[in-house]
Parts: structure tokens; sequence; C-alpha cells
């Protein structure tokens, strides 16, 4: 039997999966309307846009099948209680990171047929974005032993942070040497 957050993660993914679904409808055919309208030429398949607009069907369409996959609720067949709520789609990370890519990929396609080719080098934020990501996570710690984005006042701050209220009054009472405070030795 599902709990109440398994039900409404299902339900959240049903929506998202639903409006994703009528996203890549919408930007299809927007896109297309545009194209027969403004940009006739770029619909010919010896033009470079025409292919440029196809290869991008791929991942916009993979990535919204994946998404619909490891999203849908899974139901018992004969009862449709919920038996699994699926990966819960507003979960940062990765799965954020396949919806940017699908906007991204929309907004390029519906650009191009309202304003020409050159929208299309929009889509370089992607390889960008992950090669920032691949430097600040990895390669910069991993060479120099640091983050690139965190520093010595901020990490003295966050380990401020970690003591409790309590732990702060214990050693504020241990420094001034009061009896009921055990220092204990590591």
């Amino acid at each position: 039997m599902a709990n109440a957050s398994a039900k409404r993660t299902a339900q959240q993914n049903a929506e998202a999966i639903k409006n994703l679904r009528l996203g890549l409808l919408v930007s299809g055919a927007l896109s297309i309307l545009l194209r027969l309208f403004f940009r006739r030429g770029s619909l010919s398949p010896t033009q470079f846009s025409f292919w440029i607009y196809v290869f991008s069907l791929v991942p916009s369409v993979f990535l919204s099948r994946y998404l619909e996959r490891i999203g849908s609720p899974r139901r018992d067949p004969t009862t449709g209680t919920l038996i699994s709520a699926g990966e819960d789609l507003s979960r940062p990370g990765i799965i954020e990171w396949c919806f940017d890519v699908i906007y991204i990929t929309w907004a390029c396609q519906i650009g191009s047929g309202a304003f020409g080719q050159w929208v299309w080098w929009l889509y370089l934020i992607i390889p960008l974005y992950a090669i920032f990501k691949l430097w600040s996570s990895v390669i910069s710690p991993l060479f120099f032993g640091r983050s690139a984005a965190s520093s010595a006042p901020e990490a003295e701050a966050e380990l401020k942070e970690q003591t409790s209220k309590r732990q702060e009054k214990l050693r504020k009472r241990s420094e001034r040497g009061d009896p009921r405070v055990r220092m204990q030795t590591r």
C-alpha cells in the first residue's frame, strides 16, 4: 500500500509527463509552422538547417522517453493500487539537467523557425555548462585540492553552523572551567 508521499509523487510525475508530451507536440508543431510561414527553404532536405532540426529531435525525444519511463507510476493491473510512484521528476541533479536539455532544444527549434539558423548557436549552452560543472566539481578539486567555489571564510562559517546550541553552550562552559563539563579526549 502506498503512502501519501508516494501518491503525491505519482500525481506530480503524471502531471510532469503530461506537460512534457504536450510541450514536445507544441514545440514540434510550432517550429514546423514557423518554418512554413517564415523560412520555407529550411524545410528542404538539402539545407543544413533541416538536418540540424532533425538531429535536434533525437535528444529531445530520447530524453522525453527516458523521463517518461523512469517517472511513470506503476499500478497493479487488477486492483489499480499504486505499486511504485516512479522516480521523483522534481528531484535536482541529472533529472533536472534532462529537463534543461529538453527546454533548450525546444527553444532552439522554435527560435530557428522564427529567427533563423543563428539561434542554433544557443545550443552550445549545454556543453559549456557541462564543462563548467566538470571543472568545478571534478577537475579543480582533483588537481588543485580545493573547490573552485569555496573559500576559507565560507568553510569556517559552515563549521560554525554545524555545531548545535547545546554543543556551543557546553564548549563555553568548558572554556570557563565549569566542573559540570567533562573534557573528552579523542
